[in-house]
């Protein structure tokens, strides 16, 4: 079973609602939840730049307001919007076409039966029939103009901007000048902003996934195509694993099924080599498909020299057998200070880890 898993492992291609969360729910959104991963790479550059900015301005409103970050606004737009995905975001941060939800007149489309009469006589949702949810944010016009703001100097507070609509939110979340560094606090203010504690979970799930792909580590006097692989790899924190899932033009469905009998099938996202062929092709260097034979390319490091002898880039190795190549189970990239970027196993996501924290070392090997 063990040389099984060897050569397995990495072998082949893991009251006051604000919005309409019910009326957004997009093809993208799989895997419970699970795009692309909650990684910055799956925003358009734009939108995190709004989600940025706002986290700066939010104390011009509410000065008491303590831990807003971008992460937190980011899992708001994934599951309203999915950051406005296929819709062109202009310089100034106008999104068209606009993004609306339902007509929330009692019909039950989109599962809302509530009926919201016409707040703003169609000003910003576009009808009089009643209101409906607008922007990537998903605000509902009543809501808007209470909390809506001019986030892109233009003196226009525009829902269907993406700076004015990022920090409308920010400011709702606020409330009255929280601490968005207290899970509670952070919690009751997602549940704020839609009455459901579904919605807090997902929201939550996707600020914890956005949170951990914000943490880089501290990259110095690496060449260009060392950063790209690295920057590569971190920018699929947060990406599931998928046993078999993973290939050089991103995640993917993977296959069945390990040695514990996870399945890979349902889920997209990345097993090891799936990751590490990825982040090398960004640097355009092809990879074969599994760790052991990842550990036949570039300079080979023994692991008798320690981890120390690793540098950033590096491929790192696990064998059940160290010495034995053809025992070799698992890989990941070295980052430097002791860690790497990992996608370890069924049930985890890709990340940081210590460079020992999987059993084996077995070395590396130097592509650049």
């Amino acid at each position: 079973m063990l040389l099984m898993f060897a050569a397995v492992c990495c072998a082949a291609p893991v009251g006051n609602a604000i919005s309409a969360y019910v009326a957004l729910k997009t093809d993208a959104q799989d895997d419970g939840g699970i795009a692309e991963g909650g990684s910055a790479a799956d925003i358009p550059p734009r939108m995190l730049a709004a989600y940025k900015k706002a986290v700066q301005q939010v104390a011009q409103y509410v000065p008491r307001c303590q831990g807003m970050r971008w992460p937190i606004l980011a899992g708001i737009a994934k599951v309203e919007s999915n950051h406005a995905l296929g819709r062109s975001i202009a310089a100034n941060g106008d999104i068209r076409p606009k993004i609306y939800g339902v007509l929330l007149n009692g019909t039950g489309a989109g599962g809302n039966t509530t009926v919201v009469p016409d707040t703003d006589g169609g000003k910003w949702d576009g009808t009089s029939q009643g209101d409906r949810a607008v922007g990537p944010f998903q605000f509902l016009p009543s809501t808007w103009k209470s909390v809506g703001k001019d986030g892109n100097g233009d003196k226009v507070a525009d829902p269907h901007n993406a700076d004015d609509a990022a920090l409308g939110a920010a400011v709702y979340l606020c409330g009255s000048g929280g601490d968005l560094t207290k899970r509670a606090q952070l919690r009751a203010a997602i549940f704020q902003y839609n009455h459901s504690g579904e919605y807090v979970a997902t929201v939550l799930g996707w600020i914890d996934q956005y949170t951990a792909a914000a943490k880089d580590p501290d990259l110095k006097n690496v060449s260009d195509k060392v950063r790209t692989v690295i920057d590569a790899a971190l920018s699929q924190r947060g990406v599931p694993y998928s046993w078999g899932g993973g290939n050089a033009q991103g995640p993917s469905y993977g296959i069945c099924c390990s040695p514990s009998g996870k399945s890979g099938t349902d889920i997209r996202g990345f097993d090891c080599s799936g990751l590490t062929q990825y982040a090398y092709a960004k640097a355009g260097i092809s990879l074969p498909r599994t760790a052991a034979a990842q550990a036949g390319v570039g300079q080979r490091i023994p692991a008798s020299l320690g981890t120390s002898a690793l540098k950033p880039g590096d491929l790192v190795f696990y064998a059940t057998a160290p010495g034995h190549d053809s025992t070799i189970y698992h890989v990941g990239i070295y980052v430097g200070s002791g860690q790497m970027v990992n996608a370890a196993r069924p049930g985890t996501v890709v990340r940081l880890d210590a460079a020992n924290a999987m059993s084996g070392y077995a070395g590396g090997a130097r592509l650049l």
